[in-house]
């Protein structure tokens, strides 16, 4: 065995070390814990460690560490990373090292395996990195060598976890309750979470983790894995009845959507592994590694104002003007005119593809409110919605085979819609032209790029499935107009937080985190797509007091308090907005701006839901400094006098000063006399708020408390 055989990379706490031995492609020794400074000698020796024995009926040989692009031919008899067929030949390739270059620098921690298969006439490349944020993340690409097509039908690679984790976690949901979370034991099996939307879905798992007994926020060694893609995917967990155990995933492909002639090649997206010691810890490097990138937003994220909840349709010069007016009052830095300014967009059966500003409704263009907005102060963005289209409109009426379909048949309507063939030339060329007009014509700062449908039966121009092309194609117009419009922030849209993944982050600026602003539900929501996405990268608004789309009705505090811990925003009619209110609002802005630092660069914390009746989240400053942590009621306690808050991130060996936060010190209490602690604050050393924390006071339920946190020292 030579140095060459086994590699040991090591970042931020992790190690990977990785087996080539026997000429085979790369498999996975360990994936967890930094090992330390490890000799060539102590790994050739936990090697030897590694290798299990035999027992009846298994194979003859003892079986190798399962690889990164598992093989039945190499002896592992669960789900194959690549499958696919020339016609029934071909099925079952044995891929043989023919290259394995590494960079090993410290920042820089890379391998580039290659593998080639004759008799199949296959040749593979796996990318493997270990970020600085201590992420794995990899890639894979198969080329087809022979003249006969091949027909790919998934690319999916794996890394190992032990069998000390038993249990799975990932999340669920549906429109407006997105994201939450379920757990289930990891027993001999497949759990396979299979998306088949065409976009990432609001029943996406987001992270699907293994961990110890009873893993939390805090505490539980949890492995997890990511797939970066905003199409059709598959995340999966299994375990063989021998013990072998892995986490996989890849996008998902419909039969026919990917065929390899000779030289042609395809690509799976990044598929990230995170390791870590509670599932905050596994948060920390998501966010970590999505702060580090080039393209993440530098600047403080401005205060947003958008219009739909607000007006919907109903489109008027002055009643929007006044409302921009109210809400620079207010301080918002970017006002946001939503759906309905374009061609036959009175409701939402019409216009979707007509992407002119409507003559009738906007006789002067929208120069006038985008001058009143920016005479303001505010940057002025629109929303868009490019990859839909309605029958509805003169685009699908003069191009009607620019429809996404199937056999001839239109899909199932949904919200009106249909897809628009992005990957049909002489669609993406108009979407193309008609976004960079409207850029070039008016100084717009932001897209809000929508995408209100689920792509069932999404055929291209061939009659084979589209969605493979259409995700292409959307991710290659995002950075068209990027490059072309270097100055405009992009968020993703999908009817709210469906289309929440790294894969459309790469391209945009920032996700909606739901199209429910209703707080109570985007407690609960927010605090999931933190698991993924760091807070400045997540919209969240205050609506108006009566929640459109769930009914209840909750205090500004409530409201106000939800939406300061993401990107924040407002989508409310100010104009029905009492003095009082709009006085309030304004204070949270203010609020919002003084610490939007401290909480877009801060690590992310939240303490375990012991009582479900309450949640405790916050953000703790990158040096320790100061923290501002929220303690929210969702409902009423089984308990009459709460139990202790324990206020997790802080150092433990530093003195904090702690008190109540205004504008959010003063939610509704049912007790008759509060905690003591709460009228001067107390002083006390992090370990003690950590592991004693402080009594919780009794508030109403549905009700948020703001509380600061400030080294004394």
């Amino acid at each position: 065995m030579s140095a060459r055989d086994l590699l040991h990379l090591r970042a931020a706490g992790v190690s990977l070390v990785l087996d080539v031995r026997d000429g085979l492609l790369p498999a996975v020794l360990h994936w967890g814990h930094d090992l330390g400074d490890v000799s060539s000698a102590d790994l050739a020796a936990f090697a030897v460690a590694a290798v299990p024995g035999t027992v009846q009926n298994d194979l003859d040989d003892p079986a190798r560490a399962v690889a990164l692009l598992p093989e039945h031919a190499a002896g592992w008899n669960g789900r194959p990373g690549l499958t696919g067929s020339r016609s029934g030949q071909g099925w079952s390739p044995r891929f043989t090292l023919t290259g394995f270059d590494v960079t090993a620098d410290g920042a820089d921690n890379r391998v580039i395996a290659t593998g080639a298969d004759d008799v199949a006439g296959l040749t593979v490349r796996i990318e493997i990195e270990l970020l600085p944020s201590g992420l794995v993340r990899q890639r894979a690409t198969v080329t087809s060598t022979a003249e006969d097509a091949y027909g790919l039908e998934g690319l999916r690679l794996t890394l190992p976890v032990p069998p000390v984790a038993t249990e799975l976690f990932d999340l669920a949901g549906r429109w407006g309750r997105e994201r939450s979370p379920q757990r289930l034991p990891f027993v001999v099996g497949v759990h396979s979470r299979e998306n088949r939307r065409g976009r990432t879905g609001p029943d996406a798992p987001l992270v699907l983790a293994a961990g110890t007994a009873g893993f939390d926020t805090r505490g539980g060694e949890i492995w997890a894995v990511h797939v970066a893609w905003s199409g059709n995917h598959i995340s999966y967990a299994e375990r063989l009845s021998g013990g072998a155990t892995v986490l996989g995933g890849g996008e998902l492909l419909l039969p026919g959507e990917v065929v390899l002639g000779s030289g042609e090649s395809y690509t799976t997206p990044w598929v990230y592994g995170a390791h870590g010691t509670g599932l905050d810890a596994i948060a920390a490097r998501f966010h970590t590694h999505l702060r580090s990138r080039p393209q993440h937003p530098r600047g403080p994220r401005p205060v947003v104002m958008n219009t739909w909840e607000a007006v919907y349709f109903d489109h008027d010069l002055a009643r929007l003007t006044e409302l921009a007016r109210l809400g620079a009052e207010a301080g918002v830095e970017r006002y946001v005119l939503d759906d309905g300014w374009f061609r036959h967009r009175r409701d939402d059966t019409a216009g979707l593809g007509d992407w002119y500003v409507d003559e009738g409704v906007w006789p002067d263009g929208l120069h006038p409110l985008v001058e009143a907005v920016r005479g303001l102060g505010m940057e002025f963005g629109l929303w868009v919605e490019p990859e839909m289209v309605n029958l509805d409109s003169d685009l699908a009426r003069a191009h009607p085979d620019w429809v996404l379909g199937t056999d001839g048949r239109t899909p199932l309507p949904s919200r009106h819609q249909q897809v628009l063939d992005l990957a049909n030339p002489d669609a993406y060329a108009y979407i193309l032209e008609r976004l960079d007009a409207l850029l070039g014509e008016y100084p717009i700062s932001y897209l809000k790029w929508d995408h209100n449908r689920d792509l069932l039966e999404a055929g291209g121009r061939t009659g084979t499935p589209g969605v493979h092309a259409q995700t292409l194609a959307v991710y290659r117009l995002l950075d068209e107009l990027r490059a072309r419009h270097p100055g405009v922030e992009i968020e993703s849209c999908s009817s709210g937080g469906l289309r929440v993944d790294l894969g459309v982050l790469e391209h945009t600026d920032r996700v909606w985190g739901s199209d429910v602003i209703d707080p109570l539900e985007r407690q609960q929501i927010q605090r999931w797509t933190a698991q993924l996405i760091p807070p400045e990268l997540v919209g969240s608004h205050v609506g108006a007091p009566h929640s459109h789309t769930t009914g209840r009705t909750h205090d500004l505090s409530f409201r106000a308090g939800t939406a300061l811990f993401d990107s924040f925003g407002i989508e409310w009619d100010l104009t029905n907005a009492t003095d009082v209110e709009r006085t309030e609002l304004a204070s949270w802005v203010a609020f919002y701006k003084e610490v939007r630092e401290l909480l877009h660069t801060g690590t992310v914390v939240r303490a375990p839901q012991h009582d479900p009746s309450f949640a405790v989240h916050g953000v703790v400053a990158p040096d320790g400094s100061d923290a501002l942590f929220a303690l929210v009621q969702l409902v009423t306690p089984e308990t009459s006098v709460p139990g202790v808050v324990r206020l997790p991130g802080l150092d433990p060996a530093r003195r904090y000063r702690v008190g109540l936060q205004p504008p959010g010190d003063r939610p509704a209490m049912r007790g008759l006399r509060a905690p003591e602690w709460l009228a001067e604050g107390v002083t006390l050393p992090g370990s003690v708020l950590e592991h004693a924390g402080l009594r919780a006071p009794a508030l109403f339920p549905e009700q948020l408390l703001l509380i600061r946190v400030r080294a004394a020292d």
